[in-house]
């Protein structure tokens, strides 16, 4: 089964929007399910305190490498991957997601104050993930996206299985425009292609509007969709 082990000083906040919807019905199935490691429970003091003031001086507080060690080495791995929130992390993708949704699961640590030792990093091997070009409080938010992307990948989660190939970064492309009743809705209707029960039309529509959206909105991600995509346009012509 697919499972998610999250370290973190603030362990009531799982499995908070986790446990609701589709993902909520398919942990209670026993299609993945979580835990959470309070890592205070692996301090050395009375007070709780897991941090320390930086080596060479400077603002804030380090998270240490010691008291984290302890706390990730009371986890069973299991052959997950070991990773850390962190804003100088690769950035995480639908790619990615689909990878580790097929693996085992992950083990995530949640940083907080300035980050953690250096040394904790290198010496458990873990690697630094990040979901986006800002800063949050803390790992908290972001494993749960994480967590979130991958689970809705896993056979059985999600309703449809063919659903989850049209979407937004599938193929390298943001999703096409949806409607839905009513057919018209403060004086904008539906596109007449859509309503046309012509599936080739469809499919073709579809499919500029994705390039449009994906070349006005992110760039990059269309230069990419433009090296692999003779491979792709000749699919689609196939079906």
């Amino acid at each position: 089964m697919w499972k998610a082990s999250v370290l973190t000083l603030y362990p009531e906040l799982f499995p908070g929007p986790l446990d609701a919807s589709v993902l909520g019905r398919a942990r209670a199935e026993r299609l993945w399910d979580m835990d959470t490691v309070n890592i205070k429970d692996f301090s050395d003091n009375p007070y709780g305190s897991v941090d320390d003031t930086p080596a060479g001086g400077g603002a804030g507080l380090v998270m240490r490498a010691d008291i984290l060690a302890n706390a990730l080495d009371s986890v069973e791995r299991k052959d997950r991957p070991v990773l850390y929130l962190s804003p100088r992390g690769k950035p995480f993708t639908q790619k990615r997601a689909h990878k580790l949704s097929r693996g085992p699961g992950f083990i995530a640590l949640c940083g907080r104050f300035e980050g953690v030792d250096a040394r904790l990093i290198e010496a458990r091997q873990i690697e630094e993930v990040s979901i986006g070009d800002f800063v949050l409080a803390g790992g908290e938010i972001a494993v749960m996206a994480m967590i979130e992307a991958c689970v809705r990948l896993i056979p059985g989660v999600l309703g449809s299985a063919q659903s989850l190939g049209v979407e937004s970064f599938e193929g390298d492309l943001l999703e096409y425009p949806q409607y839905t009743k009513p057919r018209m809705f403060e004086n904008k209707q539906i596109p007449d292609v859509l309503l046309s029960g012509d599936h080739g039309r469809v499919a073709k529509w579809r499919l500029e509007q994705a390039e449009e959206i994906t070349r006005t909105r992110r760039p990059d991600l269309y230069q990419r969709y433009l090296e692999n995509g003779p491979i792709r346009r000749s699919k689609n012509k196939e079906r």
